[in-house]
């Protein structure tokens, strides 16, 4: 008949291996079941690129938006990572960053995090070349501001696809209100085409080109960075020849060279603010658009 045949040593030691393997397997599998997802987390370099970022990301389940710099930091001009920023890198799964050169820091966060995938809103804008190089200010135009929204929109689709159809409503919507707004920009401002104007610093060329402004001097090309006598006299002289009647500065900086000229002119010193600060609330670049808007139509009529 048939003879059932015993196992060695070595095979039951074998099959107890085999058995505890799949049920520590099947343990396992288990715990990684009841495991929440951990989501996607999305990282924008500073202020401008983080409001954008919530009005196209912000509030859907699973996705996490957090801002890397502090809101009132301002333009990254010469900014370096802290611990804290490597840390909010290293549990990233997306880097949205504004570009052209704004985030000099960037370069060591690609070789530092290789897998991060990252979004640059300035794909497709055309550049302004001033004396310092690259502008990367270019979200101070309103039309630019649309541009980087679909951007992103049309990115973050494409790297995470479960949520495309959000994000697709979610820039649609936002970018249907940032047109709204530049209407109703343009129509106000539009009297005012070929005025001359005088900036703090270089934040504002691309939105002084959105609205056919003239851009004659700019008192502080870097915040911080005190003009020299030299570059006082030459503004002066500027805003005299031209009889113009306003500065421009901006409300991170102080403004002591702004005033300084403004009594040798007789000019007034105005606030126009290129939304680099400011509240976390996704309305803050249309609210802060409406002031400049009010602060220009008051400036130059």
């Amino acid at each position: 008949g048939f003879k059932r045949k015993i196992p060695s040593f070595t095979e039951l030691d074998a099959m107890i291996k085999k058995i505890l393997f799949a049920g520590g397997f099947f343990l396992y599998a288990l715990a990684g079941a009841a495991q929440p997802d951990k989501g996607l987390t999305i990282v924008t370099s500073f202020y401008p690129v983080y409001i954008t970022t919530l009005n196209v990301a912000g509030h859907i389940t699973g996705v996490r938006v957090t801002n890397l710099t502090r809101p009132v930091t301002g333009c990254l001009h010469d900014y370096s990572l802290t611990a804290d920023d490597m840390k909010k890198l290293a549990t990233a799964d997306i880097l949205v960053i504004n570009g052209y050169g704004m985030e000099s820091f960037f370069t060591d966060v690609a070789k530092r995090y290789p897998r991060l995938k990252t979004i640059d809103l300035s794909d497709g804008i055309p550049v302004i070349t001033g004396p310092g190089g690259d502008n990367p200010h270019v979200w101070v135009s309103i039309t630019n501001a649309i541009i980087q929204v679909h951007t992103l929109g049309k990115a973050l689709a494409a790297l995470d696809p479960v949520h495309k159809d959000i994000y697709s409503k979610n820039a649609s919507e936002y970018a249907e209100r940032l047109e709204a707004l530049k209407t109703t920009m343009h129509r106000e401002l539009g009297a005012f085409r070929g005025k001359k104007i005088v900036t703090f610093h270089e934040a504002f060329p691309y939105f002084a080109r959105e609205f056919g402004l003239e851009t004659s001097a700019v008192i502080e090309r870097e915040p911080g960075s005190q003009p020299s006598a030299r570059e006082l006299a030459t503004t002066i002289d500027i805003i005299k020849a031209n009889g113009i009647k306003a500065i421009f500065a901006e409300p991170q900086y102080p403004a002591m060279a702004a005033q300084t000229i403004a009594k040798e002119t007789g000019s007034r010193v105005y606030t126009l603010d290129p939304a680099v600060t400011g509240p976390d609330t996704p309305e803050a670049y249309l609210v802060i658009m409406e002031k400049n808007l009010a602060t220009l139509k008051k400036a130059l009529r």
